[in-house]
């Protein structure tokens, strides 16, 4: 599977589905705007009084659903990280390029904060008539 394939497919999908797991072991499943990194990183948004932001505080490891309107599916495992430091703006200018209001939320939505995630697994399902499952690891 190319790099680039999966690269511009998550491109494609404005929108993922985050899974992650609280302190209690129960699990929390969200939508969130996504942007991509010519690495495969995700680079969401969200705000720090949310259940995904305590949780991924917690335990990093997360997986995500992208794309599903038309049998074609990327299901991707990763690490997220908060971003913090001023070396990080090149990963929200990603993210503002995919959401150009994204930097006014920066500004005036309180608590707001960008998380990257480095992906550890990822799998491409086409169930059109290609019928195509591959699979990366990046451990």
């Amino acid at each position: 599977m190319e790099r680039d394939f999966i690269y511009n497919f998550i491109r494609q999908h404005k929108y993922a589905v985050i899974s992650s797991i609280a302190n209690n072991l129960k699990p929390e499943a969200a939508l969130i705007g996504v942007a991509v990194s010519e690495d495969l990183e995700i680079i969401f948004d969200t705000v720090n009084t949310s259940r995904k932001y305590a949780n991924i505080l917690s335990n990093p490891k997360v997986a995500l659903v992208i794309g599903w309107s038309d049998a074609r599916t990327l299901q991707y495992e990763g690490e997220a990280m908060e971003l913090t430091e001023p070396s990080d703006d090149a990963y929200r200018e990603i993210y503002y390029k995919a959401f150009p209001d994204g930097r006014e939320r920066t500004e005036t939505w309180p608590g707001l904060v960008h998380f990257k995630i480095k992906p550890t697994w990822i799998r491409y399902s086409d169930f059109t008539e290609h019928k195509t499952i591959k699979e990366m690891s990046f451990e």
